[in-house]
């Protein structure tokens, strides 16, 4: 059975081997595989930092980072943001999060995107924003699963992004 976790160094071999497979699959990822390899609990520190608003880079804002995990395997992550910037609203929402390409297909997106609803509601966000590339239908798929209401298409750095609102009540 799937569920949130937050990071911990019980899923340091799962997590690594996850971002190994981003690389393989997709060419990059925003995870330095060598930092998590040799720095391992700086890079947890630096997330739990980051949610607290300590030493956020330019542009940031403090968010909540949750794994995905099942079985004792880290399957994905889920970030949620706590409040926009003016970035944000345009292309980047409230939650953003990414399956490992070795698990998704299997409903994983919809239930991590599910189970982090109620942590964007224990954060005070009333509507999450969720955005996603206008040709990927899965991840339109999963949000619309998840209650999610298509606002618009709006350019955002050169690409087209749908924009969702889901409230939360």
């Amino acid at each position: 059975m799937a569920f949130l976790v937050r990071p911990s160094e019980q899923y340091r071999e799962s997590f690594t081997e996850a971002v190994k497979e981003f690389y393989a699959e997709e060419g990059e990822y925003h995870i330095n595989l060598s930092e998590i390899q040799d720095h391992f609990s700086g890079f947890l520190q630096r997330i739990e930092n980051w949610e607290k608003g300590i030493d956020l880079p330019e542009g940031y804002v403090p968010a909540t980072v949750l794994w995905l995990v099942d079985d004792d395997e880290y399957i994905g992550r889920v970030s949620i943001r706590h409040r926009l910037t003016d970035e944000l609203l345009r292309g980047g929402g409230h939650i953003g999060y990414d399956i490992r390409p070795t698990k998704r297909k299997r409903g994983y997106g919809t239930k991590i995107l599910a189970l982090s609803l109620p942590e964007a509601r224990r954060l005070g966000i009333k509507k999450a924003l969720l955005t996603c590339d206008d040709d990927n239908t899965a991840s339109a798929k999963i949000i619309e699963k998840n209650g999610g209401v298509m606002e618009n298409r709006a350019d955002f750095h050169g690409k087209l992004k749908r924009r969702y609102w889901i409230s939360l009540g």
